[in-house]
């Protein structure tokens, strides 16, 4: 089942899709194409992204496969949702888009075992982790001013049961800006598959419901420019799409609830 959190009728409401139709908790239901306001399908406890899991993305940026997964966190002031806009902040000269698989914790767990992982894991999103490539220093150093910006974390714009994906180990991620296909990988090719990487982040930190792991991106990142409107896919997730505004000439939204709803 396909979930998601919008704004109807003047007023946050919840509801499950099939079809073109969303059905919400009230009974209303309205088409997907009459949805003006996305707000990402659920509000996540914390979100854990990993850098370098794709080796075609470790290669165009130069660099080796690391010796264990490379985490960092994203805020959730950072989080945007379908049809939102993506602030391109001053200072920067080079912002790409990263497209990216992301898992939904359903339960509580530590110290969990690879091989019981998938239990603990209880649907997909689509991700965009859009990041300032100036910002980062070098690869190893917590990348939180060039990831954590207001606005750099679009998700959505369904939270999709684990049990809808036929195979999560074969999705194909796709990416266009402006129409154009700019990156396509498939998650066949993660370094760390996910339940190697929720038993290396459980054995030191407790995972609790709605934590949300961004696995990582594939080969393709490349500049955007404020007007640009970038497209995320992803099989049996849907279409995450934003577009680029200029923060330098227009205010950026806070984060919180009036930044998810563009209020």
């Amino acid at each position: 089942m396909k979930h998601a959190r919008v704004i109807f009728e003047g007023r946050e409401q919840r509801g499950t899709v099939i079809d073109d139709v969303i059905t919400f908790s009230s009974g209303k239901s309205a088409k997907v194409s009459e949805i003006k306001t996305w707000l990402p399908p659920f509000t996540p406890n914390k979100m854990i992204g990993l850098a370098l899991n794709y080796a075609d993305h470790a290669d165009e940026l130069g660099l080796e496969k690391p010796a264990e997964p490379v985490l960092f966190i994203k805020p959730n002031s950072s989080l945007v949702g379908h049809k939102g806009q993506v602030f391109y902040p001053d200072g920067a000269t080079y912002m790409h888009y990263e497209n990216e698989l992301a898992v939904v914790i359903g339960k509580e767990g530590r110290n969990i075992k690879a091989e019981d992982a998938m239990e603990f894991v209880s649907g997909y999103t689509i991700a965009n982790d859009v990041t300032v490539r100036d910002f980062v220093n070098n690869w190893y150093r917590p990348p939180v001013r060039a990831k954590g910006h207001d606005t750099f974390g679009p998700m959505g714009p369904y939270y999709v049961d684990a049990s809808d994906i036929p195979d999560v180990t074969n999705l194909e991620l796709r990416t266009y800006v402006n129409g154009e296909l700019r990156q396509q990988g498939n998650t066949k090719d993660l370094m760390y598959s996910i339940p190697e990487i929720i038993e290396f982040v459980s054995s030191f930190m407790t995972l609790e419901r709605n934590d949300v792991i961004w696995t990582g991106t594939p080969k393709g990142i490349s500049h955007v420019h404020p007007g640009d409107v970038v497209r995320l896919e992803i099989d049996y997730l849907g279409v995450l799409e934003n577009t680029i505004v200029d923060g330098r000439t227009e205010k950026v939204p806070t984060g919180g609830k009036d930044h998810e709803t563009g209020n």
